[in-house]
């Protein structure tokens, strides 16, 4: 056009990405905009949140039912809360976000409007949610209530202030999943190794008949813990390479 393009290239209304090697070049046009892990609720974030599609993948990997006590107890921004809370309603990912595609010559505002009104619709009744979150940092407790807020699945989840390792469970048994921190910070290795065979007598003490998960790229964890490890899954956090663990906590010893 004889002059620079005008393109907003930090938010522009629609995306084309071109890849070019020695003999030929790929044109795609993005009809996502935002990448789709982004589900539009997350007003603000704390250090090293976790991605909304991997804290709803460990959700569903713990094998959690809607009706079972939930808990999160260093829940951070709570991204596993209003996952499994989004979930258990039923409320389809992406709800609260825009899309690529909306911005086309060809998009179809009415069907679009009907897709989401139908998926704003749960097919069944959700069961009384039993969702816990607690966290010892009042800074997580206040992006949480947003983040929950904003999500619209407040009414749903009790938040406290309290520490993983006095806490006591809310109810005789019921699914644990959390994300302790990786210790990757210089000193924070040492620490965890201290903190570690803690969690695992404080989980003994308080949390007999829960099943805990501890999502983690920490591999001393499995052994530092000193509890029995029931299931173990590789997954990626990034480029990171973690471990779901799966503790079933009995009271007393788990040896025969």
């Amino acid at each position: 056009m004889g002059r620079r393009p005008n393109v907003e290239r930090a938010d522009p209304d629609v995306r084309v990405h071109v890849f070019l090697d020695e003999k030929r070049g790929a044109l795609y046009l993005d009809t996502s905009g935002e990448a789709l892990f982004k589900r539009g609720w997350r007003m603000q974030t704390v250090e090293a949140p976790l991605r909304e599609n991997l804290a709803a993948g460990l959700v569903m990997l713990s094998g959690w039912k809607f009706e079972e006590p939930l808990l999160d107890p260093m829940c951070g921004g709570a991204t596993i809360l209003v996952e499994a809370a989004a979930m258990a309603r039923g409320r389809a990912p992406g709800m609260k976000r825009a899309f690529g595609f909306e911005k086309l010559d060809t998009f179809n505002a009415s069907l679009w409007k009907q897709l989401r009104e139908e998926a704003s619709s749960p097919a069944q009744k959700a069961p009384r949610l039993q969702l816990f979150g607690s966290d010892s940092d009042a800074t997580a407790l206040t992006a949480a209530r947003r983040n929950l807020g904003a999500a619209g699945v407040e009414r749903w989840v009790t938040l406290e202030a309290s520490d993983v390792l006095s806490r006591k469970a809310p109810a005789s048994s019921g699914v644990m999943i959390a994300n302790p921190p990786y210790g990757e910070r210089i000193g924070e290795s040492e620490k965890l190794a201290r903190f570690y065979p803690k969690l695992g007598d404080a989980l003994k003490r308080n949390f007999a008949g829960w099943n805990c998960y501890f999502f983690t790229a920490d591999r001393r964890m499995e052994k530092l813990i000193r509890l029995s490890t029931s299931r173990r899954t590789v997954l990626y956090n990034g480029p990171i390479e973690c471990r779901l663990y799966e503790f079933k906590v009995v009271a007393g010893s788990n040896r025969p």
